[in-house]
């Protein structure tokens, strides 16, 4: 487990870093489903006491992501059907109208965001760095919300897709997966610069939907 103390900012509220870290791991898989979430352990490892790691693992099982049993301790959660299908539903709705507002505001500038985006899209998957790929993923989908005006739509969309991201680590490596999502991505893109609210929303919705059913499929041995 990838634990370096010298990546904290003692400035700053340490629970919200190390919830990021913890997170993370889960998200990527270096914490898989089933494993033991040893508080103490952590704690040391990152030279803090206990109570900003209890508080972050607390907030990361509000998400879904960890179960805390009492009496029995903290362990990651199985990646859930259930689970990635709500995801699935609330992130296709919230995305579908970030693309439908996006499209009516697209300018000059939002293009460009785009484009460089995509770009840095296609290199990060023709060289195999999986990792960033889906970090630009996340900034493309990102930024069609900050275009819209409504950011807390990301902020709703990233708490709840925590179980999807899952997946998509375990997705991103088969072949062909990256360049469709690019692919999708620039569908998305071309409806926004025609200023086609309905076309970008079926575009998201498709992207959505593929991801969904790629996720699905990956994840299948693994599913509780």
């Amino acid at each position: 487990m990838d634990l370096d103390p010298s990546t904290l900012n003692r400035a700053l509220p340490l629970r919200d870093q190390i919830y990021h870290k913890i997170r993370n791991l889960i998200v990527v898989g270096q914490l898989k489903p089933g494993e033991v979430i040893n508080e103490v352990a952590i704690a040391e490892a990152l030279g803090v006491s206990r109570t900003p790691v209890r508080e972050a693992v607390k907030r990361i099982s509000d998400e879904g992501l960890v179960k805390i049993l009492a009496q029995t301790g903290t362990y990651v959660a199985p990646i859930s059907r259930a689970d990635l299908e709500e995801a699935y539903v609330i992130r296709r709705a919230l995305e579908m109208e970030s693309a439908r507002r996006a499209a009516a505001k697209f300018t000059a500038a939002a293009s460009e965001l785009l484009e460089d985006n995509l770009a840095a899209h296609r290199l990060a998957i023709s060289r195999g760095r999986y990792a960033t790929a889906i970090q630009l993923d996340d900034v493309f989908h990102r930024t069609i919300a900050e275009i819209c005006g409504l950011p807390m739509i990301w902020r709703a969309v990233d708490i709840s897709k925590a179980q999807m991201d899952r997946g998509r680590y375990l997705a991103i490596p088969r072949p062909g997966y990256g360049e469709q999502t690019i692919e999708q991505h620039e569908a998305i893109f071309d409806a926004l610069k025609r200023h086609d609210a309905e076309g970008a929303a079926r575009a998201m919705e498709h992207h959505l939907e593929t991801s969904f059913r790629n996720t699905l499929e990956v994840a299948a041995d693994l599913l509780g």
